[in-house]
């Protein structure tokens, strides 16, 4: 198991503007950092995750490297950053929110080393850890390179003696904030799996384990939280790793998280955004229900407190897309072909048919037609049907597009009385868009870039065929 607390990033990117403070009493921050000389700094916290930070203010440094960051208005708590000059190199500092006036200094060729702290408790205890770490990631080096019958034991001993010291430092510090940022850092430690019959590992007890214990080291009552690296990257790799991406399952683990995040306003806020924004638009296909789900339950209902014109937005979005999920039945649809006859989807017959939405002036749709043309030809013999709808209306064009790429073999549609909102209606919100619906006009795949369709029906079939 990592024990860690340091940010492995190689930059920091400034995300928003800011003004260089000159307050007054709320905050003063010392720091003498030998090896900067007249120069600006920045003071800033990171901003939930490990690549991104916010500036809170600017302090310009002497020729002996001393400045003074200080503001009328306490800063929110987090773990801040003093940006060294060339962005490449930072300090980092803990700021609880309560201690508003202390001192640091060290030294740019090992400020680790060279720390000192004046007046902050949480930093004296942040450095005495990391310098720890520090010290005892050098031992394991030196073992490491030793090849001799007892590296391993000595391998051994070196890190449980840290996991000791780790959890006696802990222990002896529950309050702290940087014991909340230690907790954070780390994964859940695993005990030994229990035996399957036959002496086996039961692996699926592990991983149900792991979930289960997965937030333990987060305390989402501490607004604090947010103005780390941790909790972005934590929230991705759950929903990414540890979640069956399928609306159900979704749907329950996000209303757990949202559930265990309502001692703190803040957090819940961006912990059911970040859920929603994911799932908006997902990379995994059909799983679009989360969205409307968690824009429904959150923000239509009132609970995230967004304005009238944000609701008005949703809502507008939900009525769209609740009926274009994975599962439900295509909505009618209608159109014109080339020779003037009607086309209603409904009544074509096919085991699987692909609708695909396109603008005769689109350049991504002209790529894709000539694959889309190529998957048919390949696949028609088994009963799937390709229906090409022009969301523009223009007919000149419309018939151009159709000739130039070669679409006759499809089934060709137009809006030929131009009443038909295909943003509204079906969720075209960029073209190419493209669904798969099976032979009872239910959607079983959207948005599916046209390169996955064989793919994508080539599993879809044997995994309909292993449930007969």
């Amino acid at each position: 198991m990592k024990y860690y607390i340091r940010i492995a990033v190689l930059s920091i990117t400034i995300t928003c503007g800011f003004l260089a403070a000159s307050f007054g009493q709320g905050y003063e921050i010392g720091a003498k950092i030998t090896g900067v000389r007249d120069s600006s700094l920045i003071l800033g916290h990171y901003s939930k995750n490990s690549t991104q930070f916010i500036p809170k203010d600017t302090a310009r440094a002497d020729a002996s490297g001393n400045m003074v960051f200080k503001g009328e208005t306490s800063l929110p708590g987090g773990l801040y950053v003093i940006l060294l000059p060339g962005n490449q190199r930072w300090i980092e500092l803990v700021y609880s929110g309560k201690e508003d006036h202390f001192s640091v200094a060290t030294d740019t060729s090992d400020i680790i080393g060279h720390m000192k702290v004046t007046g902050s408790r949480e930093n004296e205890l942040f450095y005495t850890y990391q310098n720890e770490l520090k010290n005892k990631a050098k031992q394991i080096e030196v073992i490491k390179t030793e090849k001799n019958a007892d590296s391993q034991n000595k391998l051994t001993a070196a890190q449980e003696e840290f996991k000791s010291y780790r959890l006696k430092f802990l222990a002896d510090n529950p309050e702290a904030f940087t014991s909340k940022l230690l907790k954070m850092s780390a994964d859940p430690e695993i005990p030994a799996a229990p035996k399957m019959a036959g002496g086996k590992t039961d692996s699926m007890w592990v991983f149900n384990y792991y979930k289960a214990h997965y937030w333990d080291g987060f305390d989402f009552s501490d607004g604090r939280i947010l103005n780390t690296p941790f909790l972005e990257p934590r929230l991705d790799r759950y929903f990414k790793n540890l979640v069956v991406q399928t609306p159900d399952s979704l749907i329950k683990d996000a209303d757990w998280l949202v559930n265990k995040t309502a001692g703190n306003k803040e957090v819940k806020s961006y912990v059911a955004y970040y859920i929603t924004n994911q799932y908006e638009n997902p990379k995994t296909v059909g799983t679009e229900g989360l969205w409307v789900h968690m824009a429904e339950k959150y923000y239509l209902s009132g609970d995230m407190g967004v304005s009238e014109d944000v609701k008005k937005r949703i809502a507008e979005k939900v009525n769209t897309m609740k009926y274009l999920l994975v599962n439900k039945t295509f909505p009618a649809l209608t159109l014109t072909d080339p020779t003037g006859k009607k086309v209603d989807l409904k009544t074509v017959a096919a085991n699987y048919m692909v609708l695909f939405f396109y603008a005769p002036t689109c350049g991504h749709c002209k790529e894709a037609s000539p694959k889309l043309v190529a998957f048919y030809e390949k696949n028609k013999a088994n009963g799937i049907k390709v229906m090409a709808i022009s969301t523009e209306h223009n007919l000149a064009e419309w018939k151009s597009f159709v000739t130039t790429y070669h679409l006759e073999g499809l089934i060709n549609g137009f809006d030929t009385l131009n009443e038909i909102d295909f943003n509204k209606r079906y969720d075209v919100v960029t073209t190419p868009t493209i669904y798969v619906l099976d032979k009872n006009k239910k959607i079983i795949a959207r948005k599916m870039p046209v390169e996955q369709l064989e793919d994508f029906l080539n599993y879809y079939q044997n995994r309909m065929a292993k449930k007969i």
